[in-house]
């Protein structure tokens, strides 16, 4: 069988490369092209490498692997997807009902094995992800039980020159990715918290704070439109700042309500 190429998506990166290892073994003819550990990093991996599976861990920094998914109707209609979850029985079923695999953590051999087979028969068939796919992420978005989790921040402490300043995160436009550090953009002006915008991911609110980029987060409640240029990337206006932010080819797929 000709090379299938594939990308994983998994924050924890013993399970990652217990994964990788089980692939390996069980699909040795598969190709990882990328192994991502946040939905972010996942959907623009997918959406520039076009893999022919990939295999999407349901809770992930930023966006879940439900968002992803659902995305990648766009961004690669033709890649399969695996989900893979910790949950049990409140999935399972409506997994089961579908035409999509899923994986249960820790993963078992005999089931990878399983889902392994019938991927290799779709990808031998040419198939493509079909209407069973967006039918189980409308029935499994609003059904994802709760995580618990600090509540959202709710203020952060950043340095502007010499000076460190308390800033509300309501009050935050976006923040930018700086290599190990990221720039707090606010109507005041911008200022750098020392810390890396992965960290955030899972510390903001997520019905607010959304990723338009792999570095770039922004505030909802501060934008004022979104529309889609020629390329299908996005140019996105803000009520409190005057520049405008670039959202990639990839996530314009979450704004569609916008």
């Amino acid at each position: 069988m000709s090379e299938i190429t594939c990308v994983i998506a998994e924050d924890e990166a013993l399970l990652r490369d217990a994964l990788i290892e089980q692939l390996a073994g069980i699909w040795p003819e598969l190709k990882i092209v990328a192994a991502c550990d946040d939905g972010g990093s996942a959907l623009e991996a997918i959406a520039r490498l076009r893999p022919d599976v990939a295999f999407l861990d349901i809770r992930m920094p930023g966006l879940s692997g439900l968002e992803v998914a659902a995305a990648l109707t766009e961004a690669s209609p033709k890649t399969q997807i695996v989900f893979v979850t910790a949950y049990d029985q409140y999935a399972v079923d409506a997994f089961d009902k579908g035409a999509v695999d899923y994986l249960l953590k820790p993963v078992a051999a005999a089931r990878l094995q399983a889902t392994v087979q019938r991927l290799k028969a779709r990808a031998a068939a040419g198939a493509a992800p079909d209407a069973a796919l967006a039918a189980l992420l409308r029935q499994l978005g609003g059904a994802l039980p709760p995580v618990a989790k600090a509540p959202p921040l709710v203020w952060l402490t950043a340095s502007a020159g010499n000076e460190a300043r308390l800033i509300m995160v309501d009050d935050v436009a976006y923040f930018q990715s700086d290599n190990k550090y990221t720039v707090v953009m606010t109507p005041q002006g911008e200022a750098l918290l020392r810390k890396p915008i992965r960290e955030l991911l899972d510390a903001l609110d997520p019905t607010i704070f959304k990723q338009i980029h792999r570095s770039t987060i922004v505030n909802l409640r501060a934008v004022a439109s979104v529309t889609r240029d020629e390329m299908g990337k996005g140019v996105m206006r803000l009520k409190t700042r005057p520049e405008t932010l670039q959202v990639s080819q990839p996530f314009m797929a979450l704004f569609r309500n916008m």
